[in-house]
């Protein structure tokens, strides 16, 4: 699909990682943006760097939501229509995420289901709401953020990782059979799963305030460290606490792809028409991996064999 100015592009998270930058580039291709976030601030941000970079008249509206609640996702859709007097959209980017609800057996449900609810419900209710105008305009393209962890459930042996997992398990399911679907029922629309792997976001501190965690979750964080082998047994808990929070500054800042990469390799992969984008090089090889020892993907020597970036398992 062509991209192209006095499009009009609606975009969930638009306020931090990936999505700004996916702001900022459609922007500087005249398309117009309507974007969400639940945080006003981190969208104003966007906003002005977006139109700092945009041709004159590119229009850039922001609105408060949560994704995850199909009311605010339906008053997001009224205000895209009303403040840009569209009749029909050119581009949805279901981009929004959070992290958590890692145990399943013994972890918090309200966690779990806040998670979960975010990165599938937040997917499909979006997609239910603006499907209509998608389908309404000349062409269209649905955009759907999956994750490695779409492909592959884990973080490794010893962390459970199970709302975020199934979530993205089911938008990479959901995006590939609206492959089928569009091309039946909407053929001037196509769909694309987005699959990133370390990407330098903001998403680990956005999903908690490590500064701010309960004892309970501290104790987690503790126990995961010292069976991981970090000298951290007798640690305060203000000093567990810096460390997650550290980790998730280093998780942003040390990523392999940035999150200016990342939006380049997805809209270049829109335009091309490809339906299963990758984004990182370590997304590309954790897919050979998966693909070539499926029986050995949630092993620890499998776990330790991408870790180490050593040659064997999926080589």
């Amino acid at each position: 699909m062509q991209i192209q100015s006095g499009q009009l592009a609606v975009l969930t998270g638009g306020g931090t990682g990936i999505g700004r930058a996916l702001v900022r580039q459609l922007a500087a291709a005249g398309v117009h943006v309507a974007m969400c976030d639940v945080s006003a601030a981190h969208m104003a941000q966007s906003r002005d760097q977006a139109l700092a970079g945009a041709p004159a008249g590119t229009r850039i509206s922001t609105f408060v939501c949560d994704v995850s609640q199909e009311a605010q996702v339906l008053a997001f859709r009224d205000a895209v229509m009303a403040e840009h007097g569209a009749s029909h959209i050119h581009l949805l980017f279901n981009n929004a995420g959070t992290g958590g609800g890692g145990a399943f057996v013994n972890g918090s449900r309200a966690d779990w289901e806040r998670t979960f609810n975010v990165d599938w419900f937040g997917v499909y209710f979006c997609a239910r709401a603006f499907m209509p105008l998608l389908v309404a305009a000349p062409v269209g393209a649905i955009v759907n953020t999956s994750s490695v962890n779409g492909f592959w459930a884990s973080l490794g042996p010893d962390t459970p990782h199970t709302a975020y997992s199934a979530a993205k398990f089911a938008v990479k399911g959901f995006t590939e059979a609206l492959v089928t679907d569009l091309r039946c029922n909407a053929p001037h629309v196509t769909a694309h799963v987005v699959m990133p792997g370390h990407i330098g976001t903001s998403i680990a501190l956005n999903t908690y305030d490590a500064l701010a965690m309960p004892d309970a979750v501290v104790a987690l964080m503790r126990a995961r460290m010292v069976k991981a082998g970090a000298p951290v047994a007798n640690a305060s808990d203000d000093t567990i606490r810096q460390l997650m929070h550290q980790r998730a500054v280093d998780f942003r800042d040390k990523a392999p792809t940035s999150a200016e990469q990342a939006a380049t390799i997805i809209l270049d992969g829109v335009r091309a028409g490809r339906w299963r984008i990758l984004v990182g090089e370590d997304a590309e090889r954790i897919d050979v991996m998966v693909r070539n020892a499926p029986e050995d993907a949630y092993e620890p020597a499998f776990a330790a064999a991408w870790r180490d970036g050593k040659p064997g398992l999926g080589r």
